[in-house]
């Protein structure tokens, strides 16, 4: 047969056939119990709930180099090895995919890891510079999705359910939404996000195992929001800077010289990898949730106390205007009626210093005996001092910035960074550089004061998520993150392992491992709508409670006290006991740190308020050091508005459940045994925590809640007393009967 004239077209073809199996690298694919991962044969992968042939999210990777973004999909060659690995977590199976071929351009690889024994994989990324000069990098991108069919949990999108980490406990603050509502169709997670199909009940959970460099910023872009036929859009994974998230939070303010963006050299020959991170894919979010969890507390050797500190805090109780007669007042009212329950604490945050970043220096006006002094009296009275400081911040009145300047983070004009204060009439804030030789001999003699002089055995560490900059330091080449864990390692250095140091206002993950504790939530204070802003922080991080530190969910307050908050509506009306019971009970909850954020002979002067932080039920809850199970953390009914479920086992005879109602009507909740994890076949009694130990009917297994009052919480005892079990009113404790 005479085909005639060979054309470029048909060269290419006949190119095409020619091509070795060898040359196009086959289908790979990894898998364990729980999921399977798979690379295609164009380099892009697939990740896949075991027994289901259909992914839940197919991505290539990508890197922003010298400003401009590059596809691993522009590369014309690709290779694909397989090995098996061991780490820290356990051992299993690899694949490495490496992207080459690209003219000027340096080369990109990822490797995925599938352990045998976990129900996760890890996902890390990385650029090596292949060419003759030096490149910038300013993000290596892990995943990068585009289009409806990229991720699938299996039901309609518009029952997806997002629930998005932020940059820190409450900036922005957090909160699960369908993936229509959400402005700008955009929900941005710094750390972890977690996809949920109401529907279909699968989820996928994406989470960052480290945070040496970079953060992780994790952005899923809904399309037509607010409508029933909303999609997902874009999916994309990135280890980058701080700017973007900084721009849309804590320096929404600041103009451009405050804001600028992360650029890592690479020399030629050099390389650079992204932060790991953990996928799941599978049908219990829980456990995905707790599974990453335990593996940061093993990565990172998490410092988890053996109780949970318990106590008094000044802040919610006086704000700025603490003074010392007013705090010995306090410290003497918690000696006398709160000490014996284990509310030894006694901490002072922000109004005794003279200026952010001069906390050596008291107030003298407020404090005129100074620090050092009062720390005796505490001490005296049998209890522990603490106090607030926001380390790496520094105003235009403290010691640093009037007598050393160049101990501060510059910009690029090479002056120092302003992060607070753009407003008329504040003053402004700048940014210690951790970096610094100098600044870090500052900054131990600080801490050491405290600790050594002072004698506290407690400080909080505020505001670093507004330090967490990307600017010149001292050291080149240096992250936002990096300096942080660098400053926080002097502090820790500084006051040793006796003293507890708890995280406030910083990314979650950045300062595991050098803290004893860590906000979870949003600020808290003399308003139900307080609580109702806290409860969705401290039900989606109920996992990190024992895995990343100790929780600090804020303060609760149960007094008649009333400080004026513009954060909230009616902050002057006096908390109801109902309003009074939901703060305590969500504090408890949490099962980490304890604190009172009340004016104490205030409080005083309501036994059935006092009551309240003496009750025997609750301080067990807490002793348990365990957080409580939100059941609706994700299924949660839009009628409730926001999880209102929790489930706390506290041994294998008991178990705890509170319900809250955060709305403005009645509501009515149906729990079968099986939903609370009870035994069928067993005889349990249930009764009324804060109605007096009231008996609840469980009639055929089922436990009925109905017409809760608005803005109140019930806490339901359940005990198993198929055993020989009874409970003791006055303690709360489950006891064998003889």
């Amino acid at each position: 047969m005479s085909i005639g004239r060979k054309g470029p077209a048909f060269l290419l073809f006949m190119a095409l056939l020619s091509v070795s199996p060898e040359a196009r690298p086959a289908r790979v694919s990894l898998s364990n119990a729980a999921l399977r991962v798979a690379i295609a044969r164009d380099g892009t992968y697939e990740i896949m709930a075991a027994g289901l042939e259909r992914p839940v999210l197919r991505a290539q990777i990508a890197s922003e180099i010298n400003h401009r973004w590059v596809q691993s999909s522009d590369y014309p060659r690709h290779s694909v090895t397989t090995a098996t690995f061991r780490n820290t977590l356990g051992r299993g199976r690899l694949v490495t995919i490496s992207f080459t071929g690209l003219t000027s351009k340096p080369d990109l690889r990822y490797t995925l890891r599938v352990f045998d024994g976990l129900p996760f994989g890890e996902l890390e990324a990385g650029v090596r510079n292949t060419t003759p000069k030096t490149v910038t990098v300013q993000a290596i991108r892990l995943a990068e999705a585009t289009g409806p069919s990229q991720m699938n949990l299996g039901g309609p999108p518009a029952a997806d359910r997002v629930l998005s980490d932020s940059f820190s406990e409450d900036d922005p603050v957090l909160n699960i939404r369908d993936l229509g509502a959400v402005p700008a169709g955009l929900h941005r997670a710094v750390g972890s996000q977690l996809v949920f199909n109401r529907r279909s009940k699968e989820s996928f959970f994406l989470g960052a195992l480290t945070s040496r460099r970079f953060l992780t910023i994790i952005r899923l872009r809904a399309l037509n929001s607010f409508t029933p036929g909303v999609q997902i859009g874009t999916y994309t994974v990135d280890s980058t800077g701080t700017t973007e998230v900084q721009r849309a939070g804590p320096l929404s303010d600041a103009p451009a010289t405050s804001l600028m963006v992360l650029s890592l050299a690479i020399e030629p020959g050099g390389q650079l990898s992204s932060e790991r991170v953990m996928f799941a894919a599978g049908n219990d979010y829980h456990e995905q949730l707790e599974e990453y969890g335990k593996a940061i507390r093993v990565l990172h050797h998490a410092r988890i106390l053996a109780k949970p500190p318990m106590g008094w805090w000044s802040w919610t109780a006086f704000y700025s205007a603490i003074n010392q007669d007013a705090a010995l007042r306090n410290a003497q009212w918690l000696a006398e009626h709160l000490k014996r329950w284990g509310f030894v604490y006694f901490h002072l945050d922000e109004g005794y210093d003279y200026a952010r970043g001069d906390y050596t220096t008291p107030d003298a006006r407020k404090f005129p005996n100074g620090m050092g002094w009062l720390g005796g009296r505490i001490a005296q009275l049998g209890l522990k001092l603490g106090v607030w400081t926001a380390p790496f911040e520094v105003s235009a009145r403290a010691w640093v910035y009037q007598h050393h300047p160049d101990w501060l983070v510059r910009n690029e004009r090479g002056e120092p960074l302003q992060v607070g204060g753009f407003k008329t009439g504040q003053s402004p804030t700048y940014v210690l550089d951790e970096t610094n030789p100098a600044a870090q001999a500052y900054l131990r003699q600080t801490y050491r004061t405290m600790t050594h002089e002072w004698g506290a055995r407690y400080i909080k560490l505020d505001f670093m998520e507004t330090t967490a900059v990307e600017g010149r330091y001292y050291r080149p080449n240096t992250t936002a993150v990096e300096a942080e864990r660098m400053g926080l390692g002097v502090i820790r250095d500084a006051v040793g392992d006796g003293v507890l140091l708890d995280k406030d206002g910083s990314p979650m993950l950045v300062p595991v491992g050098l803290v004893d504790a860590g906000r979870i939530s949003v600020d808290t204070g003399h308003s139900f709508w307080a609580s109702k802003d806290a409860a969705p922080g401290i039900a989606a991080r109920y996992y990190m409670n024992g895995n990343f530190f100790v929780s600090d969910p804020d303060a609760f307050t149960v007094s008649r006290q009333s400080i004026y908050d513009h954060s909230w509506p009616d902050s002057t009306k006096p908390l109801t006991l109902e309003e009074a019971q939901v703060s305590i009970v969500l504090a408890a909850l949490a099962g980490g740190m304890y604190e009172i954020g009340d004016d104490l002979p205030t409080l005083g002067a309501d036994p059935d308020r006092v009551a309240l932080a003496e009750n025997g039920d609750l301080l067990d809850m807490v002793r348990c050091r365990r957080a409580a199970l939100p059941l609706d953390l994700m299924s949660y009914r839009p009628q409730d508005e926001q999880p209102s479920v929790f489930l706390l086992r506290e041994n294998q005879h008991q178990t705890m459940l509170a319900v809250f109602n955060w709305t403005k009507e009645p509501r009515s909740h149906i729990f079968a045994s099986a939903d609370l994890g009870l035994h069928s076949g067993r005889a349990y009694q249930a009764c009324d925590v804060l109605d007096g130990e009231k008996p609840m009917a469980l009639e055929n297994g089922v436990l009925m809640l109905k017409d809760q009052a608005p803005h109140s919480v019930r806490l339901i005892k359940l005990v198993d007393v198929s055993a020989g079990c009874r409970t003791n009113p006055s303690s709360g404790r489950t006891h064998k009967s003889r």
